[in-house]
């Protein structure tokens, strides 16, 4: 967590419930306004630089799907501006410029207020964003921490007029992009999946320091995702119970699948959790090995020489009476009997498939 981030939490400590204070990293310079109004027949995408421009447009097209989206919550007025407007509470309003929030469903007289977590793989570095969901009449409106997301196939499909999305009110707008935001899981997941093998076949060949420092890495990265995605399954299952008009009856069969793909991704990452465990505990049994061969190693060669510095002690020792030093073949026949003894231990260590 960065200090500035530290200091805003900090800072909003005290306050009273329902104070709009962003708690958040600042990611981009300038807040982004982006309105798409659609139905059967028509389609228009805007980008706007004040909300009462976006509010004019809004009314005077009521029967159209409205998708409201904004990119850059640390504008706190801004936020707040659309809270009053829409009649949103001020607790959903904290929520939405309170980044951290646990993925949660509210439900409320007006609106239903639904937080997502959508996280991107961008350079091999997990990237984590808070997307925030307001669903009030027939207007979605979405918030962003940053441009860049993963509904591009979501917009695409209403440019194109692709599939039943034309025809269908903003309740099945806002399924269409969570079912986006959960499917691009599975692509981030596959990705992390490929550097837990990779990560691997590096700790069976060279099990290093810097092997052990990617394997916490990765080990505090699978716990984050599975903080932002176990949740989900508690959300989606509420989404479904939810009744009309926020949740038409046509829409909850699409809901049911969302949970499915939701209890399919958090099996994965238990799956990849246990395997990051699994792989501290095998990085600990190839240090353990390796420190067993160097030992064994070090425990023959200091075998061998055992019998070889015996028979350097004796005659090292300095005696007058010892008749073997006044013979002329002694060295080279001492010499042959220390590397007679050394070749046999060698071979004998080799019979026994010690090395």
């Amino acid at each position: 967590m960065s200090k500035r981030k530290q200091h805003k939490r900090k800072s909003k400590a005290g306050l009273p419930p329902g104070s709009y204070v962003f708690t958040g990293e600042q990611k981009m310079q300038n807040v982004t306004i982006t309105l798409i109004q659609y139905d059967t027949e028509h389609y228009k995408e805007e980008h706007y630089h004040t909300l009462s421009d976006v509010y004019a447009a809004i009314s005077s097209q009521p029967t159209r799907v409205s998708w409201l989206n904004i990119d850059g919550i640390h504008d706190v007025e801004l936020v707040e501006d659309i809270c009053t407007t829409y009649n949103i509470h001020r607790l959903t309003g904290e929520d939405i410029v309170s980044v951290g929030q646990r993925p949660k469903l509210d439900e409320y007289a007006s609106y239903l207020h639904l937080v997502m977590r959508m996280f991107q793989m961008e350079d091999g570095v997990f990237t984590f964003e808070q997307v925030t969901f307001l669903h009030c009449d027939n207007i979605l409106i979405t918030f962003q921490e940053k441009t860049g997301d993963v509904f591009q196939s979501v917009r695409k499909r209403i440019t194109e007029g692709k599939g039943t999305i034309r025809t269908r009110q903003s309740d099945y707008l806002m399924y269409a992009l969570l079912d986006a935001l959960i499917d691009s899981y599975f692509g981030v997941l596959e990705e992390f999946g490929e550097r837990l093998d990779q990560l691997e076949i590096d700790l069976l060949s060279n099990p290093s320091e810097a092997i052990l420092g990617q394997l916490h890495a990765i080990r505090k990265e699978a716990l984050l995702l599975r903080r932002s995605v176990y949740p989900m399954r508690e959300v989606i299952n509420k989404l479904e119970k939810v009744e009309e008009p926020f949740i038409r009856q046509e829409t909850k069969l699409f809901v049911r699948d969302l949970y499915d793909h939701t209890i399919q991704a958090i099996e994965t990452i238990e799956v990849f959790r246990d395997m990051a465990s699994g792989m501290l505990d095998l990085y600990m049994n190839s240090l353990s090995n390796r420190m067993n061969n160097v030992m064994k190693v070090l425990t023959i060669i200091a075998t061998i020489f055992i019998p070889l510095t015996f028979i350097v002690g004796i005659y090292g020792m300095n005696f007058e009476n010892m008749p073997e030093l006044a013979y002329s073949w002694a060295y080279p026949a001492v010499m042959l009997l220390m590397f007679g003894i050394a070749l046999g231990m060698v071979v004998y260590f080799k019979l026994k498939k010690w090395f």
